[in-house]
């Protein structure tokens, strides 16, 4: 599928999904904002806005891209809107988020390097907003062994993995609280979950899905083309 055959987002629904995608992206390399890497010869963006467009319920998605390539993301996502980004990703939601009609319940967030996450998931995440969560994250439960070190690199213990989970998104949330969650952030923060829960707010957790990895490292888009041969849309 040529990247400008990206669907057009349904537009029967209440979601509105933000995708910051301003961010170079130092760890991965190339000196190209991190959302325009490619992976299989797209863009990481065209293969999450795909995905995003996929999920019945999704109204609008609204894309933070660079200000230098606010018209090329246009021309590579022609069914979002696109806004300049900020400087930080806080700056970027911020943006996205205020052009978000009143109309529009609910509203994800949702990183462009989790290229490969499947519209199952976006549906999961809306469903628990909609039944009264006030934020809502995917989570997996940490499967490898964790240890606390000191400055030396001591080990001084092992930490109980049973209750931790690692957090990937689309993270969702009524649209009023989000809004609400930006204007009283102190700071910058790049967890939009953790402004709602310091709202006094407590974070529902659905099941993640391992096809959300976060393309972080050149190795991260190894593992991705592998999911993707395997998992296409």
């Amino acid at each position: 599928m040529d990247s400008r055959d990206v669907p057009a987002p349904h537009r029967r629904k209440d979601v509105a999904v933000l995708v910051p995608a301003a961010g170079m992206g130092v760890r991965l390399g190339g000196g190209t904002p991190k959302a325009l890497r490619e992976l299989a010869g797209e863009p990481l963006l065209v293969h999450a806005c795909r995905r995003l467009a996929l999920a019945p319920s999704v109204a609008m998605i609204v894309i933070a891209a660079p200000p230098d390539d606010v018209d090329a993301v246009r021309a590579l996502v022609p069914g979002a809107t696109v806004v300049p980004g900020g400087a930080t990703r806080q700056q970027s939601v911020a943006a996205a988020l205020a052009v978000v009609p009143e109309s529009i319940e609910v509203v994800l967030v949702h990183d462009a390097a989790r290229a490969l996450t499947p519209p199952e998931l976006v549906e999961a995440v809306a469903d628990a907003v909609r039944a009264g969560a006030a934020a809502v994250v995917p989570a997996l439960p940490v499967v490898d062994t964790i240890k606390r070190v000191d400055a030396g690199e001591h080990v001084l213990e092992t930490i109980d993995r049973t209750p931790l989970r690692v957090i990937q998104t689309p993270q969702g949330f009524p649209r009023l609280t989000l809004i609400r969650a930006h204007a009283e952030a102190v700071g910058e923060h790049t967890d939009d979950a953790g402004m709602v829960e310091r709202l006094g707010h407590k974070v529902h957790c659905v099941p993640g899905s391992d096809l959300a990895l976060k393309i972080t490292r050149p190795l991260d888009l190894v593992i991705a083309e592998s999911l993707l041969a395997t998992h296409p849309l």
